[in-house]
């Protein structure tokens, strides 16, 4: 048992933090990311569906709190059905496409799952 690793999930749903000012959930979101990325207890895995693909895209502006959590070996996975429909399958710049049944497996086995 001591060996075995806690899986822990973010899913992020959108490309702006809370309801309201959306300027303002923007700039939430990008604090998060990158609180997230200097904290040594990182997330195993963060799953991108709906608007939260555009995150991952070029021209994001939160691109280098993915590409440091990538690099710490954060998994980054981004629903492909949601990337298909915002029209971002040639552009996205960190990560990875999957699908929902991956996706559906990996919430399923995760420890802990918290959805921003």
């Amino acid at each position: 048992m001591g060996g075995e690793s806690v899986v822990k999930v973010v899913v992020v749903n959108a490309d702006s933090m809370g309801r309201g000012d959306e300027e303002l959930g923007g700039r939430l979101i990008g604090s998060l990311l990158r609180k997230l990325w200097a904290q040594e207890n990182q997330p195993t895995a963060i799953v991108f569906y709906n608007s939260g693909v555009k995150l991952i895209a070029r021209g994001s502006s939160v691109l280098d709190a993915l590409d440091g959590l990538s690099a710490c070996g954060v998994d980054l996975l981004a629903c492909g059905t949601c990337v298909t429909s915002f029209g971002l399958s040639d552009c996205i710049a960190v990560g990875r496409v999957s699908d929902m049944a991956e996706i559906a497996d990996l919430l399923l086995r995760a420890d802990t799952v918290i959805t921003i």
